[in-house]
């Protein structure tokens, strides 16, 4: 079975970004939206990029438009809104699919498929803290049980910024819900630094 290096996205340009160029980083996956109520998730996503960067982190930027049309952009207004309001830094892709949507032929990006084939989806509820993260939570699973019923049983990415970690070793060693602290999500990924 291939590996996270035996995969590549395209980057903003279309030219194709092997994930071996990032062999013995600790590498945090993002499918990202700029009109989301997680939007903000680039703020402290640019802070832990700053803070550990020269540690060996590295933030993949992938924009994807499945979840309620919230990143209606081309790549190059994508980026332009990730530079002025979050003056983001850590590299951006091409806008893609992250689950498969045959209806709308929608064909998710192969890394997302192999990303969701090591970690599954656990629930919303794992990593929030607090009164309102709870709420959020709360939200979230009644959304999605309209959408799809049955969202709690399968592996797809459930909303907009998701995040999965892959150690130094290309090992994807944990998934965080939108609705994750990223406070914690800072903390998991220190660790492995």
């Amino acid at each position: 079975m291939a590996g996270f290096y035996d995969y590549s996205v395209k980057d903003s340009k279309g030219n194709e970004v092997p994930m071996s160029s990032y062999q013995g980083k600790v590498v945090l996956v993002v499918n990202t939206a700029t009109g989301c109520g997680f939007t903000p998730h680039y703020a402290p996503m640019e802070e832990m990029y700053e803070k550990y960067h020269d540690q060996g982190l590295e933030i993949l930027d992938i924009p994807c438009n499945q979840f309620a049309g919230q990143t209606p952009g081309t790549d190059e207004e994508i980026h332009e809104f990730c530079q002025l309001k979050y003056k983001t830094q850590f590299p951006q892709m091409h806008k893609t699919f992250v689950n498969n949507n045959e209806a709308a032929g929608e064909k998710e990006e192969p890394l997302y498929t192999f990303l969701k084939s090591q970690k599954g989806f656990e629930g919303f509820e794992k990593d929030a803290k607090g009164i309102k993260a709870k709420a959020t939570c709360a939200t979230m699973n009644t959304l999605l049980k309209k959408i799809d019923p049955d969202f709690k049983n399968n592996s797809n990415i459930k909303w907009n910024f998701t995040k999965f970690v892959v150690d130094r070793q290309g090992n994807v060693v944990r998934r965080f819900e939108p609705t994750a602290d990223m406070g914690e999500v800072e903390k998991f990924v220190a660790g492995l630094l």
